[in-house]
């Protein structure tokens, strides 16, 4: 074991990156000698660029399929595996060190606290313990509420880095034509246009040092808008983690979502709008288990439709943002919730007019419902996406992902878009906020 290792980091086009950038990239004990890619499709075959990779990788480094990690292990004669990617049961997680060792490399998990950036402006983070659990919505309202206070707030968004990984090193989103301009999946659009349509500055991409100096330049405080239920890349002075009441047990069963739920100083359990009592009392139970020192605050999901008038009595079909319902395993969201709220006549089965690539989706999550995912990681599973839509029987589309499908697809139905805000109760989360202010900003 003397002498450099050679390291596999596992991922998902995210948290692998950065680890590499911060640990690996200029560490001479080390030689990354390739990454692995899962979760997101079309992501695997390509290449991290010479530009990202620096001085001691000039060709780069090859990105290969997970699934064909063994030999990869015995091809490199690899000494370490990392796993770089979030929202696995932990269950999962064990499998796959099991497949490493058995393979002949030990397989690590690097503790976020080795790999967050420190910034020279103060900083709230915003994760979860499952992807879909409202960190979005938590940002948006900080944002909100420091804006209202005469702070200039810059988000930074956790790396959804699908395309051509050189042209997007660092990005600035502050207008919707830089959707446009960075070329934009459905899945980045999801997370980048409601900051932009709020008026608020979104930087995200693959280099995060470069990032953060960049948001500093513009920011009194920065917010860390997470992905998945992963830690966050920058030093957070404030650190919230949300909580899901309707998937009660996952708090405790997912990586890395255990963790930040217990690295946290605010527990939001949001949607006690929808969830039942037993449903929140096992949530609160399981997080006072773990932190009993962090502040709990309790939060609606408010769902707002643009046009409810045109749902009652409708035969409806109703997308949901992608990831929620794909790996993030919720049986339902928020239009569902709209289509019932609104009296919906049905929600017709999507399934059944599906094809291409969104076929593929019902076949690797099995446990998808009526709902439609908006999934968009390519432009061929955008037109796929398109005339699923275009071929449902339905009278009306209840579109609940964040970005506006109206633009991105040419849709034969009408579209009554879905958002979803936080309604904290009570006054804690205000006060938490102005205590920060307080204490950080003056």
């Amino acid at each position: 074991m003397e002498g450099m290792k050679k390291v596999i980091i596992l991922g998902a086009a995210g948290r692998d990156f950065h680890n590499f950038n911060v640990l690996f990239r200029d560490n001479a004990a080390y030689e990354v000698v390739a990454f692995t890619a899962t979760q997101i499709p079309f992501i695997a075959d390509r290449i991290y660029p010479k530009e990202l990779s620096g001085r001691r990788y000039p060709n780069g480094i090859k990105i290969y399929d997970e699934k064909i990690l063994p030999s990869l292990i015995k091809r490199f004669k690899a000494d370490v595996c990392i796993m770089a990617y979030s929202d696995q049961k932990n269950e999962d997680v064990m499998h796959k060190a099991s497949i490493v060792n058995a393979a002949g490399a030990d397989f690590w998990l690097v503790a976020p606290e080795r790999t967050m950036i420190e910034s020279s402006k103060p900083v709230i983070a915003v994760c979860a313990v499952r992807t879909g659990s409202g960190k979005s919505q938590t940002s948006r309202y900080l944002e909100r509420s420091l804006k209202a206070k005469g702070i200039k707030v810059v988000a930074i968004r956790h790396p959804m880095p699908y395309g051509v990984l050189k042209d997007q090193i660092v990005e600035r989103f502050a207008t919707l034509k830089d959707l446009d301009r960075y070329k934009t999946t459905i899945e980045e659009r999801e997370d980048y246009e409601p900051h932009i349509r709020n008026g608020f500055v979104v930087y995200s991409g693959v280099d995060y040092g470069r990032i953060l100096r960049e948001a500093e330049k513009e920011a009194d405080v920065i917010i860390w808008d997470g992905g998945n239920n992963d830690a966050p890349f920058i030093r957070p002075d404030m650190l919230i983690t949300v909580a899901d009441p309707l998937r009660a047990g996952d708090e405790l069963s997912y990586y890395p979502g255990e963790t930040v739920a217990r690295m946290a100083d605010v527990l939001i359990i949001n949607k006690v709008n929808s969830a039942t009592k037993e449903q929140i009392e096992k949530v609160v139970y399981d997080l006072k288990s773990i932190n009993s020192t962090a502040k709990v605050i309790y939060a609606e999901s408010a769902v707002i439709p643009d046009n409810p008038g045109i749902i009652s009595g409708k035969d409806v079909l109703v997308v949901e943002d992608g990831p929620t319902i794909t790996h993030g395993g919720m049986i339902f969201g928020a239009g569902t919730v709209a289509a019932k709220l609104y009296k919906a006549k049905s929600i017709v089965n999507a399934k059944k007019f599906a094809v291409g690539t969104i076929l593929d989706t019902y076949d690797r999550y099995p446990k998808l419902g009526n709902e439609l995912p908006a999934v968009g990681y390519s432009p061929k599973q955008i037109r796929d996406l398109e005339n699923t839509i275009n071929r449902a029987e339905c009278d009306v589309v209840i579109s609940a992902t964040p970005t506006d499908l109206r633009i991105v697809l040419n849709v034969n139905k009408p579209i009554v878009q879905v958002g979803y805000e936080l309604k904290p109760k009570g006054k804690d989360f205000d006060s938490a906020i102005s205590a920060f202010i307080k204490s950080k900003v003056g």
